[in-house]
């Protein structure tokens, strides 16, 4: 007669591993305060969005309120600052974040699936009628330690994800921002 545990081992094993390798990534989150872009600074919150890695990249998760409904841009920036900048007499809502994430000086804005555009483009964000955003995208270009010491920065309209007919895919103002904690 088998032994039925001597068959079982090699199962719970493989198991064992499958799960802790799954636990590798889903241990790897950062959650984002993300608050209102103004000219003063830093205005009221809007929720937080969550950064997770994953084997297929960064899983980016949306918990957000008081948004204009419709479809947002929405950046990896250079910069960890969400405050004003001002340029030529005009003060920019969290424009010390500075330029998108362009570690290869693509200087391309082609969205977050293209390989020959600049990193910091990221998938568009949805907002209902309501004003709330509660979805899940994935970024598969970007691994975790791209978002941290940056900004996340959601603008007024939505992206095209090129350069035509405007610059930066046309996502307008910056109405929102957030700091991703560094290392």
């Amino acid at each position: 007669m088998r032994n039925p545990t001597r068959s079982t081992v090699p199962a719970l094993l493989v198991s064992a591993t499958l799960i802790s390798s799954s636990l590798a990534y889903a241990n790897d989150s950062i959650d984002v305060d993300i608050y209102q872009a103004t000219t003063e600074g830093r205005g009221d919150a809007l929720g937080a969005v969550t950064l997770e890695e994953n084997e297929h990249g960064v899983l980016i998760t949306t918990a957000l309120n008081g948004l204009g409904p419709g479809p947002h841009g929405f950046h990896l920036h250079e910069n960890p600052d969400c405050g004003p900048a001002t340029k030529d007499g005009e003060t920019t809502p969290a424009g010390a974040a500075g330029g998108h994430y362009d570690p290869d000086n693509t200087g391309s804005h082609k969205g977050p699936f293209s390989t020959e555009g600049h990193l910091g483009d990221l998938p568009r964000i949805h907002v209902g009628q309501e004003g709330k955003s509660e979805q899940t995208y994935l970024v598969p270009r970007l691994r975790m330690d791209d978002f941290r010491g940056r900004a996340l920065v959601i603008h007024q309209g939505g992206d095209n994800y090129a350069d035509e007919p405007q610059p930066l895919g046309g996502g307008g103002a910056r109405v929102a921002c957030g700091v991703v904690p560094g290392q």
